[in-house]
């Protein structure tokens, strides 16, 4: 007997899955017709107000002569501009991740004080309960890291006494030991799926209560637990930027390396437009038709991320001895935007967005792509911690998206007729 049965795909479930896709399909003018807002959006892309916030704020346009008109991007973490808390720390040996999630936990800016006892609350709940990582991470390794993630997060309900209390107070401290704990879910669940599923050599690296969430990652992650301090600066800026919001970064990076394939001179620009115009044209790499890493929801002239983020990974792109890699994402910056615009007709305008870059550093400080994504979960939990909290704060009730029917009634037909 197929052991394996219940994971394949049977000519039966084919079967059935075809009839489900039929029965899924609503005529897309219907949604027009009932002013319905596909993906929370309108027709023109403007995000449905659902509720109020004071954690973050997505700049992208400016009034001019009374009208809206697309601006430079800018971000805010509780009114400040990331550029400027960036900016903070480039003279500064102190990481910014912990005082950035201090920010959209608590709402001002921590003394030095105030960000040395929250590393170290951090730091105190950065331990796994009892025979946690042999019992369950170790023994149901997954190739899915965010399964994993996911998985673990569930399992400490078990371990919780207070897994249902929601006052404030309990589930800041939930909040809490999420944020501390997804590193060490993340990269542990690596470490075993390499193991069981590679034969790698497994390295469970304990943590070190003096050391920052980016420096706690790749102490972790390398086998010698060594990194220097601008692979982990430039780590920690790519948490920071990605607290609030943030996408896919895996398939710029798919994208690229099918790239270099394709192009044997990086630096010849006639080849690299002609591949980005296949792209366009579903032509090359996945045929889906679109450039990753180009083009925001709502950011148009200026992803403030992406120019934030480029800084730091020239610098690195030259400690690594990949300028060469770096210029050609650079040309492909400059020249995607000009061919999109070429090809298709631009609203708002299209730049890079901060996935076009963080992809490119991750693989620069030796990440593991099936680490990518809950890297992005290990730096998105503060934003949205942030938010649960606000939301419990203000004791409303669920936000319920609504339906509309459009399907008809019908008479019940015995099953001696059908």
């Amino acid at each position: 007997m197929n052991t394996n049965y219940f994971c394949e795909i049977t000519p039966e479930i084919a079967q059935l899955a075809e009839l489900s896709r039929q029965a899924a399909t609503i005529n897309p003018a219907l949604f027009a017709e009932y002013d319905v807002k596909r993906g929370l959006r309108d027709l023109n892309g403007k995000g449905v107000l659902v509720g109020l916030t004071e954690i973050s704020d997505v700049c992208s346009t400016k009034i001019v002569d009374g009208e809206l008109v697309p601006a430079p991007g800018e971000l805010y973490y509780r009114g400040y501009n990331v550029k400027d808390i960036i900016s903070g720390l480039s003279d500064s040996a102190h990481f910014g991740f912990e005082e950035s999630t201090y920010l959209l936990l608590f709402g001002k800016l921590p003394t030095q004080k105030e960000l040395t006892d929250f590393c170290a609350q951090l730091a105190k709940y950065r331990s796994l309960p009892t025979s946690f990582v042999r019992d369950f991470i170790m023994k149901a390794p997954s190739q899915d890291m965010m399964n994993t993630l996911a998985r673990s997060v569930l399992t400490l309900y078990s371990y919780d006494n207070r897994a249902d209390d929601i006052s404030i107070p309990n589930v800041l401290r939930q909040c809490l030991t999420l944020i501390s704990l997804f590193p060490l879910f993340s990269v542990y669940g690596y470490q075993a799926y390499r193991h069981y599923h590679d034969g790698a050599s497994l390295f469970i690296h304990s943590p070190e209560p003096n050391l920052s969430t980016a420096e706690t990652i790749l102490h972790t992650l390398r086998p010698d637990s060594k990194y220097t301090p601008l692979e982990a600066k430039l780590l920690d800026i790519s948490l920071i930027l990605h607290m609030e919001h943030g996408g896919a970064n895996i398939k710029v990076v798919k994208m690229f390396e099918d790239m270099k394939k394709q192009i044997q001179d990086w630096k010849d620009e006639d080849a690299i437009s002609a591949y980005l115009t296949a792209l366009l044209h579903k032509e090359a790499f996945d045929q889906a038709g679109l450039i990753y890493g180009m083009g925001h929801a709502v950011y148009s002239l200026s992803d403030p991320r992406a120019e934030l983020f480029r800084t730091f990974v020239e610098r690195l792109s030259k400690e690594k001895g990949r300028e060469e890699e770096f210029t050609l994402y650079s040309t492909v910056e400059r020249l995607a935007p000009q061919i999109i615009a070429k090809e298709r007709k631009i609203y708002k305008g299209v730049s890079p967005n901060v996935d076009f870059f963080s992809g490119f550093a991750y693989s620069m400080l030796n990440l593991p792509l099936e680490l990518y994504t809950p890297i992005f979960a290990i730096a998105r939990i503060s934003g949205w911690s942030a938010h649960r909290l606000e939301e419990l704060s203000y004791n409303g009730k669920i936000m319920r998206p609504a339906y509309k029917n459009v399907q008809a009634h019908k008479s019940y037909i015995p099953m001696i007729q059908r």
